[in-house]
């Protein structure tokens, strides 16, 4: 079963719009489902970005128009507190999930207003390694948690490294991720920027 999105019109009339994939679907085929976890989500997550560009099920995208924080929005409840992960399961055997940004205890949908545990950085995928899977994945969480991981700035690469949302999600009993989305991107020229940033040579 595919799925769809409504829209108002104007005229105060709802259309429906069959999406090509699913979230399902789309995080199967592209193996993120067993690769990262073993469940994939039921809703998509919208992530824009400020370059214009949003992630679309897969759809590749460059570092450069990743670079900055997306704006994200999924069917949040406004009493419920969320957990917010991008992860690149593509980072190597020996070095797995590389996590790209992660918020805990979000208040409905206000990423705002949540705690980075680990501060945003975009794609940094290396050269000659071809298209990596940048996944976003939202988790509601059973009630407002005590976070025991250490805070990563984006300046920095240390802790991001063999990093597993599952494991994350299991330790904090967040349960199956209640949206997700996802992107791919290979390597592009600001990608030595960003390795700069964040101290890699």
């Amino acid at each position: 079963m595919g799925t769809f999105l409504l829209s108002l019109h104007k005229d105060g009339l709802l259309s429906v719009t069959a999406c090509k994939y699913n979230v399902k679907q789309a995080m199967e085929n592209k193996l993120i489902v067993p690769d990262i976890i073993p469940i994939a989500p039921k809703e998509i997550l919208q992530v824009y970005y400020p370059s214009g560009m949003k992630a679309e099920l897969g759809n590749e995208l460059t570092p450069t128009q990743v670079k900055d924080k997306p704006s994200v929005r999924w069917n949040a409840e406004s009493n419920s507190y969320y957990t917010l992960c991008l992860t690149d399961p593509d980072a190597g055997p020996k070095l797995k999930e590389f996590h790209h940004w992660l918020v805990g205890n979000i208040p409905g949908a206000d990423v705002s207003m949540g705690e980075t545990l680990t501060a945003y950085v975009g794609s940094a995928t290396p050269p000659k390694t071809g298209l990596h899977r940048y996944v976003f994945l939202v988790y509601k969480q059973p009630s407002k948690l005590v976070f025991n991981e250490q805070h990563i700035s984006n300046r920095t690469a240390e802790n991001r490294f063999k990093f597993s949302i599952h494991k994350f999600s299991k330790k904090y009993k967040l349960g199956t991720p209640v949206a997700g989305n996802f992107y791919l991107a290979q390597y592009d020229d600001y990608v030595p920027i960003l390795l700069h940033q964040l101290g890699v040579q």
